[in-house]
């Protein structure tokens, strides 16, 4: 592999396109016998059952199935994908394979490809601020980040888990663009991509934060907020979206795909607030005016 260099100057990374999609049914991969051999050994150590119901009807879907078929159509011009990031908080049904690598099959290119989990909510936030500092470094002109989520947890939890309602992915398209919000390599962008991640596990700060990054954002700026927020009275005059209920991890992302293209067309700033109670982590994207 050639040695990274530094991007031009003026550039960074854009989110260009974000499509989302939900799947009923389940993957066949959730009938394999070592999914059960599998998960016992996970659990065993923490006396916790096993949901013997789920795993004999076949529960739950592979996250490469999940994905694939929406990962085609997100790149289907054909540019090369220089770096591919799989990110999501419920368990896959198919721990064996790595999703991230099947996946990466299904873009041009050869991408680096791995995964981010065990991060709550916040790990979206994490896989797209990973690819906006591969970028700084010369590794990636063209970035997918794919985040997926699936209905069963084939063990009992400890604690009360919140499962989505459905299966679901997100891929999330991000080019390298130049200063004015233009794609270099075609299309457009929404500006480029800044997260920001911090330690926050009371409200206050929480929404101090996110009213701060409303304010820098610029005038007009449509705030999205997800389920850990959305019901913060402080926030309520601001928010223009709320993520729909039953979708943990990616209901924010779905939303932002749906709501998107009519902020793009009134060139409007986007910040997108996320805070994770559990981890007591807040993660905040902006996304400048498009051109």
């Amino acid at each position: 592999m050639p040695a990274a260099s530094a991007p031009p100057p003026g550039t960074a990374l854009g989110l260009t396109r974000i499509l989302s999609a939900y799947t009923d049914g389940r993957s066949e991969t959730s009938l394999d016998p070592d999914l059960r051999v599998f998960v016992s050994d996970l659990v065993r150590p923490y006396g916790l059952p096993l949901r013997e119901d789920l795993l004999r009807e076949g529960a739950g879907h592979s996250y490469a199935e999940l994905a694939e078929g929406l990962l085609r159509e997100a790149v289907a011009d054909g540019r090369p994908v220089d770096l591919l990031i799989l990110a999501f908080d419920s368990p896959d049904v198919r721990p064996g394979a790595p999703g991230s690598l099947a996946l990466s099959r299904s873009c041009p290119g050869a991408p680096l490809a791995f995964a981010v989990c065990d991060q709550g909510t916040a790990g979206a936030f994490g896989a797209l601020r990973i690819a906006a500092a591969h970028h700084r470094t010369g590794g990636c002109r063209r970035a997918v980040v794919v985040l997926a989520e699936q209905t069963a947890l084939h063990y009992r939890a400890a604690a009360p888990v919140e499962l989505p309602r459905r299966h679901c992915a997100v891929v999330l398209v991000c080019d390298e663009i130049d200063g004015t919000g233009d794609a270099r390599a075609g299309g457009t962008g929404a500006g480029g991509l800044r997260i920001t991640q911090q330690p926050c596990a009371e409200s206050a700060p929480a929404v101090e934060a996110v009213r701060g990054r409303l304010r820098s954002a610029g005038a007009g700026a449509a705030l999205l907020l997800d389920a850990g927020l959305a019901g913060e009275p402080a926030l309520g005059d601001a928010a223009t979206a709320v993520a729909p209920d039953g979708q943990p991890f990616t209901g924010l992302w779905t939303e932002l795909a749906r709501a998107l293209p009519a902020w793009q067309a009134r060139r409007r700033p986007v910040v997108a607030a996320g805070l994770d109670r559990r981890l007591g982590v807040l993660s905040t994207l902006t996304l400048g005016a498009a051109p």
